[in-house]
């Protein structure tokens, strides 16, 4: 069984993912979403390949799984917009 990916993915992204303020917060969410929009799209394509071949229950398990990527990234846009609406305060009082 052959298998090939979109692109190369090694999860070094240049970053650290410690403390650096809420510009950089912002900066990591909006990448980290835009990172999980390209996955569950890779996924939805996996899903319609193993439908093709005939895996229809695996298929199922694999839109099931984008499925949840959606709802995490409904979550990070949700927190983005409210830094947003906050000046990148994060809704701290």
């Amino acid at each position: 069984m052959s298998h090939e990916h979109a692109h190369t993915h090694d999860h070094d992204h240049g970053h650290s993912h410690g403390s650096g303020g809420p510009a950089k917060d912002e900066a990591l969410l909006r990448y980290m979403l835009e990172h999980n929009r390209s996955h569950a799209r890779e996924l939805r394509e996996t899903g319609q390949r193993l439908e093709h071949a005939g895996a229809v229950e695996a298929a199922a398990l694999v839109y099931d799984a984008a499925s949840h990527l959606d709802s995490g990234n409904a979550h990070l846009a949700d927190a983005l917009e409210i830094i947003g609406r906050n000046g990148g305060e994060g809704g701290r009082q």
